[in-house]
């Protein structure tokens, strides 16, 4: 940084919600957010005048975004891609990533969320470990090597969830209920899962190798929804070493 007495300084690039909501919580944390800079600013000089520029555009848009920003050696280079490599900010000298493992519907919630305590994925610059030790988050590196499976847990881990609760509600629906009366359910097995590993917190049919009630499943969700259900339970026999039991469902 530049001085001890002098508070960190960022300009922002990309206004949506990642962007605002890193511009709020940054600004909690004591650093100085310079201004937002959206699709119609002129961003040649984003670099001048602070610490870092944080790049929270969509991914196809970053590699443009930072060819565009006059470079400036003693400026690092952010981006919060999951997905993105380091080598589209190639036309800086100081890079880094840092992807919050977050989902972050809107700025004010977001803000909340990216200071309680979450964990960044991060590589390159060190100044990275400044901006998450700021908002009290957790580093965890991943190198360029290792990103796309890194990316690829945390779609698991986020979008298929949201995918599958969206079948809870259409499966629900036939019984006459709602998605909420299962969301207690949800919240506490994944409770589970934190206190004794995915293996251990796995209940249900498949669970107790009971093929008869997977059958009767797949016959009461009906032809929409029986893929989906087939293939978690595939996934969750894999996670109990119960394939056999299943290896005539299809």
């Amino acid at each position: 940084m530049r001085n001890a007495r002098d508070v960190p300084r960022c300009r922002i690039i990309g206004p949506g919600r990642v962007g605002r909501s890193l511009a709020i919580a940054l600004d909690r944390a004591g650093w100085a957010v310079v201004d937002l800079l959206g699709r119609d600013d002129d961003v040649t000089g984003a670099a001048r005048g602070v610490d870092v520029v944080l790049v929270t555009t969509p991914d196809r848009d970053v590699d443009t975004v930072a060819r565009a920003v006059a470079p400036e050696d003693d400026v690092a280079m952010v981006h919060t891609s999951g997905s993105l490599r380091l080598d589209v900010l190639a036309h800086h000298r100081r890079r880094a990533s840092m992807h919050p493992l977050a989902s972050i519907a809107d700025p004010v919630r977001g803000a909340e969320v990216l200071s309680a305590g979450i964990s960044f994925a991060t590589a390159g610059d060190p100044v990275v470990a400044d901006l998450v030790d700021a908002l009290g988050g957790r580093a965890f590196p991943v190198d360029d090597e290792h990103r796309d499976a890194y990316h690829a847990a945390a779609a698991i881990a986020s979008n298929h969830l949201v995918a599958l609760l969206g079948q809870v509600e259409r499966v629900a629906a036939g019984a006459g209920l709602p998605l909420d009366a299962y969301l207690d359910l949800v919240r506490r097995t994944v409770d589970n899962v934190e206190a004794l590993g995915p293996p251990a917190a796995l209940t249900g049919p498949v669970a107790r190798r009971d093929v008869d009630t997977v059958r009767r499943h797949l016959d009461a969700v009906g032809p929409a929804e029986r893929d989906g259900y087939l293939a978690c339970a595939h996934l969750a026999a894999r996670l109990v070493g119960a394939e056999p039991a299943l290896a005539g469902l299809s």
